[in-house]
This record gives C-alpha cells, structure tokens and sequence, in this order.
C-alpha cells in the first residue's frame, strides 16, 4: 500500500519540484524554452499512454482473440470524449492567453491567471488517472502490469510535470505575482492528480474486468491534451523544430524508462 501512496504522489512531487523554479530562475522564460518544455512533455505523455496504458490493456484482454483491440478501443473513445467534454467546461491554455492579451488591465490579468491554472490542471487530471489505473492493475495482481512499470510510468509523468511547473510559476512571476504565490498557485495545478489517482484506484480495484478500459480510458485522455494542447503550444512561433526535437527526446526517454523498468 505504501508504494501505490508513493506512486501516486510522484507526479505531483514533479509539478511541485518545477513550479520551485520560480525562485532560482529569471522572471520569464524564453520562447524557445517554453517550446522545448512543451514538446517534451508531450512526448513523454504520447509513449506513456503507449507502453504503459494501450500495450497493457490489449494484453489483459489476449483472451478475445482477434478482438483483443475492443476494449481498448472502446476505453481509448471514452477518454477522448471525456476529455472533449471538460474543455467544453475549462477553457484552452493557449485560448485563454490570446484573450488575455487583446485586453489590458488588473481584471483581465486575473482573468489569465485563473485560466492558466485551470487549464493545466485539466491536463493533470488524466495524468492522475492514468497513474492510479496503473497502480489500481498492480493492486488487483494484473500480470502485464508489474511495479516497475507502474513506477516507470509515475516517474514519467513526474518528469514530464517538472517544466509544467515551471510554464506555470514563471509566468505568474512575470505578471506580478510573489514568488511565494506563484509557487503555490502551480504546486495548486497538480494537486489533482494524487486525488483523481486515488479516486481511481478505488473506482478500478472494485471493477477488474474493466481494467482494460480504465487504462485506454487515460490513453485517450492524455492524448487528447497533447494534440489538443501541447502540440500547439510546442509548434508555435519560429524555430518550432525546437519542440519536435525534444517531443522525440521525451518520448525516447519514456520508452526507454518503461522497458527497463517494466
């Protein structure tokens, strides 16, 4: 039980670690920094929900046969309409700043704060889930989910959150805010994901026949943000090579960290 506690506060260790960059670091980050930050991210998302969540959930249902895709399928659906359901109800990282910035003023700086946490925190949220459908399969002894796996995939994420962190506080910072507040507000941002990761664990680990779709369900909804938000973020501007180099640093080294654990 204690690692499922450990596994599951990983991610957020990795969000709080990043958003303490506030104060060793200047008060904004370049655009190519950013860029960079974002597409590793993104690629760490991308092989995550590969190895770690689609892989796992068509081998726990090897016995359907030729039908072993459908419950990851299925699951894979749900997660990306899930998501397309929540973005209906919090608005876009990146839509959210365009707004900010065709208008000026104290009421419309707090109106990109608040957006900018809550976009992120959208995106932990399937990270969260992801992490404790992971630990929910580990729990109920699923055999293609094995504790270095599990840990593999915590640790990913938590890497993956450290720049979330940092794109996050830093910003603040420039805008006005303390360091102090701005730390806590992206410490804030991925506090949902211990709590969605517990929820899901109770949730999975009294429905293991549905395990395959728990983890195609967070598949999708990861994916969902890194096409969705990340991508974006990371192709913007000039110099957009900058993201694809490290999307494909982040996904190597996700990879990498899932077969040697796992």
């Amino acid at each position: 039980m204690k690692a499922v506690v450990w596994g599951l506060l990983i991610p957020f260790i990795g969000t709080a670690a990043g958003s303490a960059c506030v104060f060793f670091l200047k008060k904004d980050l370049k655009a190519g920094v950013q860029r960079a930050l974002t597409g590793f991210a993104a690629g760490v998302m991308v092989a995550a929900s590969i190895w770690s969540l689609i892989v796992p959930a068509i081998e726990q249902s090897s016995d359907k046969g030729r039908l072993a895709f459908l419950p990851a399928f299925i699951g894979f659906w749900l997660g990306i309409l899930f998501l397309l359901l929540l973005d209906h109800v919090i608005p876009h990282l990146h839509r959210s700043i365009d707004q900010a910035d065709q208008t000026e003023g104290p009421k419309s700086r707090l109106n990109r704060t608040i957006m900018m946490v809550l976009a992120v925190t959208l995106h932990n949220i399937p990270e969260g889930m992801a992490v404790g459908v992971v630990y929910a399969g580990l729990v109920s002894s699923s055999e293609s989910i094995t504790a270095g796996g599990a840990l593999a995939l915590a640790l990913g994420i938590a890497i993956q959150n450290f720049p979330e962190g940092a794109i996050i506080s830093m910003p603040l910072y420039a805008e006005g805010k303390s360091k102090p507040k701005s730390f806590w507000l992206g410490v804030l941002s991925g506090a949902v994901e211990p709590v969605f990761g517990g929820l899901t664990v109770l949730i999975a680990s009294l429905v293991v026949p549905a395990m395959p779709y728990f983890l195609s369900f967070a598949a999708g909804a990861m994916l969902y943000v890194v096409v969705e938000e990340l991508i974006p973020e990371m192709s913007a501007g000039r110099h957009s090579n900058i993201g694809v180099v490290f999307f494909a640093v982040g996904f190597s080294l996700m990879m990498a960290l899932d077969v040697a654990l796992g």
